[in-house]
């Protein structure tokens, strides 16, 4: 059985990725996402995909007669053709949780370098330009503490941030279709969530029905002053709109590790401003989360290759 672990690859993972292909008798090539044309030789003959970013469309498919699985390694299946993949009888399994921590991690360094404006500071001091709280900044700065955190969507990943804001001294609201039960927070309308909210933080997976969830209206709609934090889709959010937001002062900042495109454009405004945090869609990218996501991965070859059912199947 061939696979393709279609991400540029560091040492680390490579030797991990070796000893797994030794271990289950699996062979795994590494592909970096930008080399098209190995993409292209690799998928003549492969029976699983690895897929991490890049999206899998129904071309790659048809250029993939043996191809039986695309695992995703992460949970967001929105980069892959599902309804291509169902015509063509190939799996589409993703991995629920596995990367829950990291993200609620990143999440949460995102909203203490939006509020302690950190990327502002760290380049101050290695351009040498004094120390101390410059006076043009001292109204932007604050803690977690005393403020309103508003959780848009609860599933894992607000299942395991919420109780660590609440210890930090947060006020935590969430939206979603329903009131979970064990829930950490206050359960509110979309209205309510942005009204209130002095960070709000997104947890949706991009669908027809939540692209633009964050639209121009809605972005009006939010507290003066607020901090966006985006480590979802960078589709849920009308980016035109986030960037004239940030412009005029309605928000006071936004961490973001999504873009609507990716990679984005180095000429992307976002990039300019100094109020935004941003990450290049690496959220959940720690040694841990790729430990259990190999896990996943591997079991899920052995049970196509058994003939068994597949872990997480969506598609």
């Amino acid at each position: 059985m061939k696979a393709i672990y279609h991400y540029d690859v560091g040492p680390w993972l490579a030797e991990r990725l070796s000893a797994l292909a030794t271990a289950e008798r699996v062979q795994i090539s590494t592909c970096a996402e930008d080399d098209d044309d190995r993409f292209a030789r690799l998928l003549t003959d492969a029976d699983v995909l690895l897929h991490n970013l890049r999206p899998v469309t129904d071309a790659h498919m048809a250029a993939a007669p043996r191809l039986r699985l695309i695992q995703k390694i992460g949970v967001g299946v929105n980069t892959i053709d599902l309804e291509a993949a169902e015509k063509r009888g190939i799996a589409v399994c993703n991995m629920p949780g596995s990367n829950s921590r990291a993200v609620m991690e990143m999440m949460l360094l995102l909203m203490l370098a939006c509020l302690r404006r950190l990327p502002v500071f760290d380049a101050r001091t290695r351009r040498g330009e004094g120390w101390g709280w410059p006076k043009e900044m001292q109204d932007t700065l604050g803690e977690l503490a005393g403020r309103t955190v508003g959780l848009a969507g609860y599933g894992s990943v607000p299942e395991m941030l919420a109780p660590v804001l609440v210890a930090m001294g947060a006020e935590v609201i969430y939206c979603c279709r329903t009131a979970k039960s064990n829930a950490v927070g206050t359960w509110v309308d979309k209205e309510q969530l942005l009204a209130r909210s002095d960070v709000l933080s997104l947890h949706m997976p991009l669908t027809d029905e939540t692209r633009h969830w964050l639209d121009r209206d809605a972005l009006a709609a939010m507290k003066p002053g607020a901090i966006l934090i985006n480590t979802a889709r960078g589709g849920l959010v009308d980016e035109p709109a986030l960037i004239a937001a940030l412009g005029s002062g309605q928000l006071m900042g936004a961490g973001l590790d999504v873009f609507a495109e990716e990679p984005t454009a180095p000429g992307n405004p976002l990039l300019t401003l100094d109020r935004v945090v941003l990450a290049p869609h690496v959220a959940f990218f720690t040694l841990e989360t790729l430990e259990r996501s190999l896990s996943i991965a591997v079991d899920n070859i052995r049970r196509l290759r058994d003939g068994q059912d597949l872990m997480h199947r969506v598609a």
